[in-house]
């Protein structure tokens, strides 16, 4: 039998136990210390046998001052592929999570877009959710080639970003262990926005030597939570509705207003244009005529909601149609697709 068949289940958090509480204190880890974990109700007597097993086995050491234990470069090497592989089940569980999500939320708003058109007699658009005011998940260093570095970030809605970057020095296994905690223990939960100067600064001074490193880092982090905001569907239905209207299909600007309704671009710059501000307030909103932000629909009216699926994930619905909409059905309608969609999602997460 190896050594590493004989860490069962005990072993194992009791490893745990004793690295995390040396990397917080930076002291020997004696039995008494770790018997106060409640996970493990364990006595002192047995977890100073396991930790003599552990011993022999190669995974922490006893300093001659002490009799606490440290961890020996094995123990480190043991926890920081647990901890990958801990991480890699989580991403790869967000994933799944994910895409049953987002392929459901899909076949929804384009429904909802065919009803919403359908309802009113007049043109729809929703726009797939994006992630407003991402959150940092995780953070994960690990050395490659020589010179380089492993840089995965995922951000909330599962975007996952890898990147390599180039570093002067090397860094040995303990080093990096503790800046991968050093980072996440600092920035797993915060957006972009959070993660401002005082932080910065504070991680760099914590790095010390290191402060290059995660001065990179923070540069893949920023470019990954804001591609987490950039990429945006739009569903639309209904457009040729507009024909129905004199005041639109004259001169030509009912084929202007299809068109618009089919750019992809134009109308990410007009949902853009009235995304809710940074507190994330919702509602109902009119523009009428030249209040309208897209040129093409000036002689319009547009009425928009934001829905909020929580977590940040977000998007905007709206109604295109002559200034002469009958107001009060659309608002109702629009009223309604929020109920639905909060029954749809909100109420199937709990």
């Amino acid at each position: 039998m190896s050594l590493d068949e004989r860490l069962d289940d005990r072993k194992i958090t009791i490893l745990k136990a004793i690295i995390k509480t040396y990397l917080e204190t930076g002291e020997p880890v004696g039995s008494r210390t770790i018997s106060k974990y409640s996970e493990l109700k364990l006595s002192s007597a047995t977890i100073r046998n396991e930790m003599s097993d552990l011993e022999e086995m190669g995974y922490i050491i006893q300093p001659h001052t002490s009799a606490g234990r440290i961890p020996s470069d094995k123990g480190y090497r043991f926890y920081v592929d647990q901890i990958m592989e801990e991480k890699e089940n989580e991403v790869t569980e967000f994933k799944e999570m994910m895409v049953q999500k987002v392929d459901k939320l899909e076949l929804v708003l384009k429904k909802m877009a065919q009803v919403l058109a359908s309802n009113t007699n007049y043109a729809a658009m929703i726009s797939g959710p994006s992630y407003h005011k991402t959150k940092l998940k995780f953070i994960q260093l690990s050395k490659m080639e020589a010179g380089k570095l492993l840089v995965v970030v995922v951000t909330e809605g599962n975007i996952v970003k890898n990147t390599m970057i180039d570093i002067a020095d090397e860094l040995g296994d303990e080093e990096l262990l503790n800046l991968n905690i050093l980072l996440n223990s600092s920035l797993n939960g915060l957006t972009i926005e959070e993660i401002n100067l005082g932080i910065i600064s504070k991680l760099k001074g914590e790095a010390g030597i290191h402060s290059q490193v995660v001065e990179l880092v923070l540069n893949e982090v920023a470019e990954a939570i804001r591609a987490g905001e950039e990429d945006l569907q739009i569903y639309t239905s209904g457009a040729t509705n507009i024909f129905k209207y004199p005041e639109l299909s004259e001169g030509g600007k009912a084929s202007q207003l299809i068109g618009a309704l089919e750019q992809k671009e134009m109308l990410q710059e007009f949902v853009s244009e009235i995304t809710p501000d940074a507190d994330g307030e919702s509602g109902i909103q009119v523009y009428i005529g030249d209040e309208t932000p897209v040129q093409s629909m000036k002689d319009c009216s547009v009425v928009t909601a934001n829905y909020d699926l929580g977590g940040g994930l977000r998007g905007t619905v709206g109604i295109i149609g002559p200034k002469r909409m009958d107001y009060e059905k659309v608002l109702d309608t629009l009223r309604n697709l929020m109920n639905q969609l909060d029954v749809a999602f909100k109420k199937d997460e709990r």
